[in-house]
Parts: C-alpha cells; sequence; structure tokens
C-alpha cells in the first residue's frame, strides 16, 4: 500500500499523440511523439500488437508525466501511456471528452 502523500506525487497527464514510428530495434513498440501543453515528448510504447500508427495518431492518451527518463532499446522514453491489459486484448486510457493537453487527470 502507499501513502496518499505518495499518490500526491504521481502526476498523470492528457496528451496528444502527434506522431507514430516504429521502433527500430524492437518489433513491438512504437515511438510516440506526443504533446503536453504544447510541449512535445517522446513515449516509448509497446502497443503496436495492439494499435496501428492511424488508429493512435491525433488521439488524445493519459500519461505519467512525472516518470524518470529511460533509454529502451537505444531511444528515449520521456512518460508512459497508460493502458488496461487482459489475456487477450490492451486498451489505452483516454479521456471521455476532449480536454486541453496537459490536464491533470485526478
Amino acid at each position: 500500500m502507499i501513502t496518499f502523500e505518495d499518490f500526491k506525487k504521481i502526476e498523470l497527464k492528457i496528451a496528444k499523440i502527434i506522431e507514430v514510428k516504429e521502433h527500430p530495434n524492437a518489433d513491438m513498440l512504437y515511438v510516440l511523439r506526443v504533446e503536453i501543453e504544447d510541449k512535445p515528448r517522446q513515449i516509448i510504447a509497446g502497443i503496436k500488437k495492439y494499435y496501428t500508427p492511424e488508429e493512435l495518431k491525433g488521439k488524445q492518451i493519459v500519461v505519467l508525466a512525472n516518470i524518470e527518463t529511460a533509454t529502451i532499446r537505444g531511444e528515449i522514453s520521456e512518460g508512459m501511456l497508460l493502458a488496461a491489459k487482459d489475456d487477450e486484448n490492451l486498451a489505452i486510457l483516454i479521456p471521455e471528452k476532449n480536454v486541453k493537453t496537459g490536464s491533470t487527470v485526478s
């Protein structure tokens, strides 16, 4: 269990996917260019099996914005896309309505 104080440290934000590229060194990963409050970021996401680039481009998503930057197979990831997964499917978390990028998820 985490405390409420620990939970308050997590920054969940709305981002918009502006570009989707295949990862040059991994078959199951995309390199996503997202926008949060008019600031571009790159996120590496293992969702290629479940989504085409056309399904993702322009979509608003929920991201963990304050996670440490990581290098994933040679590419920088500056956030983490949130998704739900069961035995067969994966669904990215999206807002029910369009909201301003950078909006806080609480």
